[in-house]
């Protein structure tokens, strides 16, 4: 956020009305039943910022991330990127998009070729972009490597040579390699040893402020992202509940979702007690999700007209917005 004389950085990612179904069930089309992974999800991320998308597993941030790098087509709604609507791009347009648009898996493990080298792992994307001769973007790709901490004599290897956090360097190389300006983090650190999670958290911070880099950071980590990030959108069975500044929605949050996550997270400070928010019942199903506000049957502050119409995210103090009807 903007501070002082500081302008208000311009928008680079706007999502509105974002809705993204999926077939479930039998038969070819799923009989007619669809999971509503995201529902109405609207966002806007400024140039260099880091965005943080948060909620627990199943909320659809995932299905967000992997739309915005175009790796599933949405069901609804627009995402437009510099202005310009992505679902109507072509071509060359298209392929500059993918290169300026990257995205940092969740698993390490799972999410490099295990049969192919560091350096022709990094360099794909040198290589899709037409980046030539073999020794430039071997050099390319040494420089990359050298920007998250390792060197030219990984070049060679294979990624079972490398622990965890080494790999998910290797990840982050990957997404840097063709200079994106934008990079969807999908929760690169929660299969990481606790030991290397804060050093992978620091080098993404310092690579974003060097690059000047805009970022959605996905976690389920409220902590992480009240470290990281400079705005955040809470979301709850792929809807958004609150969004807003990190520092005012983790200090003050409005909506009974967020103070609930807020709650579970442990204090620093051993003399410090804190009350912790338990919520009643199950995860709806995302095929079955209850009328109105879907998280009020698990709400401790519901009341009966939470049932009625489904609350839109509204802004209820200056920059920060939530769906609630009761705040």
């Amino acid at each position: 956020m903007a501070s002082g004389n500081e302008p208000a950085p311009r928008p680079l990612v706007r999502i509105a009305g974002l809705r993204k179904h999926f077939p479930v069930g039998g038969g070819w089309f799923g009989g007619g039943r669809l999971i509503k992974a995201v529902e109405g999800v609207s966002l806007s991320i400024p140039e260099r910022r880091i965005v943080g998308l948060v909620g627990e597993s199943g909320s659809g941030k995932t299905t967000v991330g992997r739309i915005l790098v175009k790796l599933i087509q949405p069901t609804g709604g627009t995402v437009h990127y510099r202005g310009e609507d992505i679902s109507r791009l072509e071509g060359s347009r298209l392929r500059d998009y993918r290169r300026r648009v990257q995205m940092v898996f969740q698993d390490p493990f799972s999410s490099l070729d295990p049969r192919r080298r560091v350096e022709d792992i990094v360099g794909e994307a040198l290589l899709a972009g037409g980046v030539g001769p073999a020794a430039a973007r071997r050099e390319l790709v040494a420089e990359r490597l050298e920007m998250v901490g390792l060197n030219s004599g990984h070049l060679r290897r294979f990624p079972h040579e490398f622990s965890g956090g080494q790999r998910q360097r290797i990840g982050i190389a990957r997404a840097l390699a063709a200079e994106p300006e934008f990079i969807v983090a999908d929760e690169p650190v929660s299969a990481l040893d606790v030991s290397v999670q804060a050093q992978v958290l620091n080098l993404l911070l310092e690579l974003q402020e060097r690059l000047g880099l805009a970022m959605l950071f996905i976690t389920h980590d409220l902590a992480v992202m009240r470290f990281l990030c400079d705005e955040l959108a809470v979301m709850y069975l792929g809807r958004i509940m609150e969004a807003g500044a990190t520092e005012s929605v983790c200090s003050n949050p409005l909506h009974p979702y967020t103070r609930a996550l807020l709650s579970a997270i442990p204090s620093p400070r051993p003399e410090t007690v804190s009350r912790r928010i338990i919520l009643k019942g199950d995860i709806p199903s995302p095929v079955n999700l209850p009328s109105g506000c879907v998280f009020r049957t698990r709400c401790p502050e519901a009341r009966p007209e939470c049932a009625g119409e489904a609350p839109g995210l509204l802004e209820k103090r200056p920059g920060r917005f939530t769906a609630c009807l009761l705040n």
